[in-house]
């Protein structure tokens, strides 16, 4: 439904690979600024900016709207994939006004997680951790790094690998397992300045798991994490 009052509304062109989410749930202190976030295509005349979902509609160009575009109207682009795994992006060039991605110098920044003070007021405890070292896998690429890494480290330590073709672990049985460990191995799937994914925040922190972490350069992961917080396989000359 459309909101009685004036407001800006911002269109969601697609549900990102499909999956729906509440809209419309900002923090308190964002309310009452005055936008109205929709997935109805029927208000897109009057939307002040669509939000396009890179891997949505880069399959061509009839995936964009293809209404005559309203004067003053924002296209914001709209991705957490990284370069090598976002494609055919050439035909939007001149069309997109903004862009929304996990690179720090975006125009509007999405982090797959970032830190927050703890104000103290509730006790920590730290899971009884009773394994080592896991690692979660869904694409097992041979040629790329963090499979030639695995495949030195593995001759000096036993790393429990989940994922395809391995030991199973459902996404809804992370929470459980993953903290049984002291470590996991944060190995992103392709190496670009910001790319630090869910395979940090969510898989290593949120298991209170120590992250040891391939990607970008420390000096990259220093912009997000006390230095101490991980260990970077470029911290040692080897994987021994």
């Amino acid at each position: 439904s459309k909101p009685e009052e004036p407001v800006k509304i911002i269109l969601l062109w697609t549900w990102p690979f499909g999956f729906a989410f509440p809209l419309n749930q900002c923090p308190s202190q964002f309310n009452g600024t005055g936008c109205f976030f929709t997935a109805n295509r029927s208000l897109y005349s009057e939307a002040a900016a669509v939000v396009l979902h890179s891997r949505d509609v880069c399959s061509s160009k009839n995936q964009l709207p293809q209404m005559q575009r309203p004067p003053n109207q924002y296209w914001i682009w709209f991705t957490l994939e990284s370069p090598s795994h976002n494609y055919n992006t050439s035909f939007v060039e001149k069309l997109i006004n903004l862009t929304m991605t996990y690179r720090a110098d975006s125009d509007i920044f999405t982090p797959y997680g970032w830190l927050e003070r703890h104000d103290g007021t509730e006790n920590v405890s730290i899971p009884e951790k009773t394994k080592l070292v896991a690692w979660v896998v869904s694409n097992w690429n041979p040629n790329s790094r963090r499979v030639e890494y695995y495949g030195e480290l593995k001759n000096h330590l036993a790393v429990d690998v989940f994922g395809n073709q391995r030991l199973q672990l459902p996404r809804d049985k992370h929470i459980e397992t993953l903290p049984k460990y002291k470590f996991y191995l944060a190995f992103e799937n392709s190496i670009h300045e910001d790319y630090i994914t869910e395979k940090l925040w969510h898989n290593a922190l949120a298991s209170w798991a120590v992250p040891v972490v391939l990607g970008p350069t420390r000096a990259n992961y220093e912009r997000f994490l006390p230095p101490d917080a991980f260990i970077h396989v470029d911290d040692f000359p080897t994987a021994k």
